[in-house]
């Protein structure tokens, strides 16, 4: 049975298909040919089109269009999945971060301000915060793969094409644009200088 807080406030389209034990909160929007599983949660704000929504997944406040939901994950608030993705089990992809054409692992987590488009991303892997995967070069689009348990510090840049091998650890700041090997511990950027007394210049 589907428990809807304020039916009134949703819109179901014709063609969606609902499981077992669904919640949905006010503010749901779910159109097209989509399969919402058993034992999920809709809570308030979310626009689905064309997606498979798997059993026990919990979305907030995003946008999810022509991709798959496997189960047990977490989707926002306010991210966006794009066509053509795929979120495996257990992920967590959170706040403002945007997905597109991209396969992120089980257990992987993009919890906040990030962009990952046309890139594979593997088990158990940690994208922090403010992470871009540079997928287009002005002129074509380029994909990226990344291994399993693999950590991508916060702010960096992942320049496509490139691959990051498992088990390697990417410093905050970082921008890759060479193939990463299993096991490295990669850092890119400049050494901080201190000028002292060259404040007040800026005042």
């Amino acid at each position: 049975m589907t428990k809807f807080l304020n039916k009134k406030s949703c819109f179901i389209g014709k063609n969606v298909k609902i499981g077992k034990n669904v919640v949905i909160y006010e503010n749901n929007h779910i159109e097209g040919s989509c399969q919402i599983g058993d034992n999920v949660t809709l809570l308030p704000g979310n626009f689905i089109v064309d997606s498979n929504i798997c059993d026990d997944t919990i979305l907030h406040a995003s946008v999810i269009e022509k991709s798959e939901i496997k189960s047990g994950a977490f989707i926002g608030p306010y991210a966006r999945i794009r066509p053509g993705s795929v979120i495996e089990k257990e992920c967590k992809v959170g706040n403002y971060v945007e997905i597109k054409n991209s396969n992120i692992g089980a257990n992987s987590k993009i919890s906040h301000l990030a962009y990952v488009g046309d890139s594979d991303i593997g088990e158990n892997c940690n994208i922090g915060c403010g992470v871009i995967f540079a997928n287009y070069n002005g002129k074509e689009k380029n994909r990226c793969k990344v291994g399993n348990h693999v950590f991508i510090g916060s702010n960096s840049n992942i320049i496509a094409p490139v691959i990051i091998e498992d088990d390697s650890y990417i410093c905050a700041g970082t921008t890759v644009t060479n193939k990463v090997n299993s096991g490295d511990f990669v850092i890119g950027r400049a050494r901080q200088e201190n000028k002292e007394n060259k404040a007040n210049k800026y005042w």
